[in-house]
């Protein structure tokens, strides 16, 4: 009798092991590459070319300061409300997602929104406007990865919590890779277009140096990775419920085949007795 082949399993419930390895990978290596540019010393460099003695002469430009900033700020609540709306009724994109699954997709962009501005107000390292290279009274640049060491600014300038307004949805890439691949690539590549720019709206303005909004990028990638990685153990099991379901289904159907097919083979030689 042959075996029967179960129903194969529903997409991106295969592999999470390494899923999560290729996830840490990307970290690893953007760690590294942004810790390259940290280390090169790049950030003063680059902010000499937007601001001088006098300041930024962009900083409180309308279309940088008020909608690419302000309106960009609330923009992107609508879209957090968007996104909550999402959970009760999913966008046609994510209806192949459960709800738990929906949920942990908003719980992971909210996490982002709210770690990146603690980690700001919480850090030493003052923003560029600030030094006296700058027309501020900061007398010199203290890196942020120099630890006990601080500049004698306000502080509260790293990460970039504007650049998290974007980057925080970064989520959405993981919750949809595995069902819809396609609006799963768009999504990323929005949002890192959306982040890259509302990080470089900061830095002509004199308010981040460019590796600020990098590291929010990192930060909310991988925080957005470990809560999906690291939830999926205790969320239901959907994928593995459906596969469950439909192999069972399959030999159900199977049995009952080879029942019909052992009841005609009764009848034809009960006939052929009879004969």
């Amino acid at each position: 009798m042959p075996a029967l082949s179960p129903a194969a399993p529903p997409p991106g419930s295969a592999g999470p092991s390494a899923a999560a390895g290729r996830d840490a990978a990307i970290a690893l290596v953007a760690a590294l590459l942004i810790g390259a540019w940290d280390l090169a010393g790049v950030d003063l460099a680059v902010m000499r070319h937007f601001g001088s003695a006098h300041g930024f002469p962009w900083r409180e430009h309308w279309l940088l300061s008020t909608v690419l900033h302000d309106g960009a700020r609330g923009a992107g609540w609508l879209a957090v409300a968007a996104l909550a709306a999402n959970v009760w009724k999913p966008w046609p994109f994510a209806r192949g997602l459960s709800r738990s699954e929906r949920l942990r997709w908003l719980a992971a962009t909210l996490s982002c929104a709210v770690v990146v501005p603690l980690m700001k107000h919480a850090s030493a390292t003052s923003c560029p406007w600030t030094l006296a290279e700058f027309g501020g009274t900061v007398l010199r640049h203290v890196p942020h990865w120099w630890p006990g060491r601080v500049d004698g600014g306000p502080g509260g300038c790293f990460p970039s919590g504007h650049a998290s307004t974007a980057f925080s949805f970064v989520g959405g890439w993981f919750a949809l890779r595995g069902h819809a691949p396609r609006a799963a690539r768009r999504w990323l590549g929005a949002t890192v277009l959306a982040g890259l720019l509302l990080g470089g709206v900061q830095v002509v303005r004199g308010a981040h140096f460019p590796s600020h909004p990098l590291w929010t990028a990192w930060i909310c990638w991988t925080l957005s990775a470990a809560l999906h990685h690291g939830t999926r153990r205790f969320a239901p099991q959907q994928g593995l419920r459906r596969f469950t379901a439909r192999a069972t289904a399959q030999a159900g159907t199977g049995a009952g085949s080879r029942s019909e097919g052992s009841s005609a083979v009764s009848c034809g030689a009960s006939a052929s007795f009879t004969a």
